[in-house]
């Protein structure tokens, strides 16, 4: 009986340790391309974000990497290293996703509607850049990391 008893016990709290909350997303998470590291957080206004913490190849012709792409030129000399490339995500408990964000991509200079899950893995997020509906867009997936 006392087998069975802690038996029980361990699922219970091994259910209970892997239950996804809206804060499993905050961490580190190394991009689909593995050439960069982003910091997700949950910010005073409730609200998720995420910047980039680490780049593979952080300078280019020996100076910092710089955003380059992006279409409003006065942005164009900021650095890439540090850059918040995910902004305004709230956790929509009953889908069990963070929602109503955005996505900046620093290599097309272009930025689209976003929303981000897992799927029973809370060491993969799927994080899906779309235009319009969510229906179409792409899909990749990080990779829970340490800086």
């Amino acid at each position: 009986m006392k087998k069975i008893l802690l038996a029980l016990a361990a699922v219970l709290m091994t259910g209970t340790v892997s239950a996804q909350n809206e804060n499993t997303i905050v961490g580190y998470w190394l991009t689909q391309d593995k050439d960069s590291k982003v910091e997700i957080y949950k910010a005073k206004d409730g609200l998720f974000y995420g910047a980039i913490r680490w780049l593979k190849e952080p300078n280019r012709n020996g100076a910092p990497k710089k955003d380059d792409k992006n279409p409003q030129e006065k942005l164009q000399s900021r650095a890439i290293l540090g850059l918040s490339i995910l902004n305004g995500f709230h956790y929509n408990q009953e889908d069990k996703e963070w929602v109503d964000g955005t996505i900046y991509d620093p290599k097309s200079g272009k930025t689209y509607k976003c929303l981000m899950w897992f799927d029973g893995n809370f060491t993969t997020l799927h994080v899906k850049g779309y235009i319009g509906f969510s229906i179409i867009g792409r899909e990749v997936s990080w990779t829970k990391t340490n800086l």
